[in-house]
């Protein structure tokens, strides 16, 4: 099971300086990153981040993607559960690390073998 991190900001005048303090502050072991392009991130709809859409394909069932904060996945809470519902189809788990819903398992995992349920 592979560790992705997923990393964007809005414009070119902005770094992942912040995410990086607080994805490598959670010691994930191995990680696979994916980064958006910070001079075409802005540009994009909020549904097609060309990075992401590299993740969803290379996750495999059981895969973890580790972001710092929601708002680096999604920019709106109808958003929200659009990209949850992807994420469960595949199988694939979600560790916000910092911020609002940091402590929330937004996966579905069973609660005594935690494992993913399947969709």
């Amino acid at each position: 099971m592979a560790n992705l991190v997923y990393k964007r900001v809005s414009t070119d005048q902005q770094s992942t300086a912040r995410q990086n303090l607080v994805l490598d502050e959670a010691g994930i072991e191995d990680a696979i990153v994916f980064e958006e392009d910070p001079g075409t991130s802005s540009c994009l709809h909020p549904r097609q981040p060309l990075k992401f859409r590299e993740l969803l394909i290379y996750a495999r069932r059981g895969d973890t993607v580790h972001i710092s904060e929601i708002f680096r996945l999604v920019r709106g809470t109808g958003h929200i559960l659009d990209v949850l519902d992807v994420l469960h189809r595949e199988q694939v788990a979600l560790r916000i690390h910092d911020g609002a819903l940091s402590a929330m398992d937004l996966t579905a995992r069973h609660p005594r073998t935690g494992e993913l349920c399947p969709p």
